[in-house]
């Protein structure tokens, strides 16, 4: 355990954007010295000018900086800081440095190794939490050989089945196969994208859930046993598998369902002794949920869950990491009202959500009762195209969701981003959909709204 005094710790925060500039000011909070390191690309960026020491560790390129293991360890040295927060993205699921940091007498802000490694191969996820006893999507035992044992596995399933890289995430490597003529093609391509994203090209299948739901339990552990949930997350709203907007407490779920699926994700958990944040996804059809994956990280949806239960995440991830006792028994934990959270992306939605890097003009934030904003841009900031296109997140809460929505719309008109295109008015399209107004989406439900956009376009210029 690294000694309690402020003087004493200083946290390196690998990362950049909103979520670097987070840890900054939890760091701030607790009276810790702020480390970040940063890119050429990232020199004139807010968490640059807000922590308290900051370091370039090499160009634009995030394979010459963010991901460079070796110049983070050395900026830590350097400075002293004896803690490292990779936030999320990068190296924040990445097992080989939260050995690195081990072996350098550093403590990474995050699970074990093992605990990373265990619940990152997806195949060997699913091994654990079926040993367990949480009930998993039917699929294979372990990754798939070949097309032929693909095949095979999916006459077993039925068809549709899912190929899903071992290593994936994000929708990354993964591929919906509807008949045994689409298997070859499907196997290939899932192959050659998940080595490209995640230099392992190993896939496993799961049985195609139509139409679910997608919801997650955010817990925290320590090193101590001790274990509390912080409610459910609906995630459904998607594109291409890429969240776009979350609210807790799940809008279709039964008390009875959600205790069940809480009590699931803390048996997930301590199968892993897992120690820190992290996210048990589920999904969900009917009175039926699978375990799908647990992300060993900080998610960029924490925001809402903080909102909801009034918790501080990034603060307990700290405390936690420094060998200190978890501060929350699962009494002190309340779940008061409703929160919906936005983001907000430099994206242009009628080119097929093509990145739209550039220098911000004028730049507006919302304010009001039950609002928070999570953002690292500011008026003259230019946007640079190398990384994620997260400009930032909104977070309203009320005291119920009707009022929540409300507040979330206001919010989102009041988020004003000149200079660039931004996927602000898709969004608000969103957020009055039927479907998520009386609470009834799927994951379906973005881009089957999209398609019938896209037609309608059609329609209109065919005449």
């Amino acid at each position: 355990m690294v000694s309690s005094s402020s003087e004493k710790i200083k946290i390196l925060i690998a990362n950049r954007g909103e979520i670097a500039l987070r840890i900054i000011r939890a760091c701030r909070l607790m009276g810790y010295s702020s480390v970040l390191v940063y890119s050429e690309a990232d020199r004139h960026s807010l968490p640059v000018q807000f922590a308290d020491e900051a370091i370039c560790i090499g160009p634009a390129s995030a394979a010459e900086s963010y991901l460079k293991i070796d110049r983070i360890i050395a900026a830590a040295e350097l400075t002293g800081a004896k803690v490292i927060h990779p936030g999320y993205g990068f190296l924040a699921e990445n097992a080989h440095f939260a050995d690195v940091c081990t072996a350098c007498n550093m403590i990474f802000v995050g699970p074990s190794s093992r605990a990373i490694r265990a619940l990152g191969d997806k195949a060997m996820a699913r091994s654990t939490m079926k040993t367990a006893g949480v009930a998993i999507i039917p699929g294979s035992r372990s990754s798939l050989e070949s097309v032929e044992e693909a095949k095979e596995e999916a006459k077993k399933l039925g068809y549709p089945v899912l190929l899903k890289a071992v290593s994936g995430g994000g929708g990354k490597g993964m591929r919906v196969v509807e008949c045994e003529d689409e298997i070859h093609d499907a196997f290939h391509n899932a192959s050659q994208e998940a080595w490209h994203a995640f230099k392992d090209a190993s896939l496993y299948m799961e049985k195609f859930i139509e139409n679910p739901r997608h919801v997650e339990i955010q817990i925290m552990g320590d090193k101590y046993g001790r274990y509390v949930h912080l409610g459910d997350r609906d995630c459904s709203l998607q594109r291409h598998h890429q969240k776009l907007i979350e609210e807790t407490p799940c809008a279709s779920l039964t008390s009875k369902m959600r205790r069940k699926m809480c009590e699931t994700a803390i048996k997930a958990a301590k199968a892993v002794d897992y120690v820190g944040a992290g996210t048990v996804e589920f999904l969900v059809q009917g009175h039926n949920f699978y375990f799908m994956e647990m992300n060993t990280r900080l998610q960029v949806e924490h925001s809402v869950t903080e909102m909801l239960t009034g918790t501080d995440i990034v603060r307990e991830q700290l405390r936690v990491a420094l060998g200190e006792h978890l501060s929350w028994r699962q009494s002190d934990i309340h779940f008061d009202g409703h929160a919906i959270e936005v983001r907000v992306n430099a994206e242009n939605t009628d080119k097929n959500f093509m990145p739209c890097p550039g220098k911000i003009g004028l730049f507006l934030m919302p304010g009001g009762p039950g609002v928070r904003v999570d953002t690292h841009i500011y008026t003259g900031y230019v946007i640079p195209p190398y990384y994620d296109s997260l400009l930032g997140k909104i977070v309203a809460k009320g005291l119920n969701r009707e009022l929540a929505l409300k507040r979330c719309q206001t919010a989102l008109r009041e988020f004003v981003v000149e200079g660039v295109q931004t996927t602000k008015d898709f969004t608000a399209e969103l957020l009055s959909l039927p479907e998520f107004i009386d609470g009834t989406y799927t994951t379906n439900t973005v881009d089957d709204y999209l398609k019938k956009k896209a037609e309608a376009v059609k329609n209109t210029k065919n005449k």
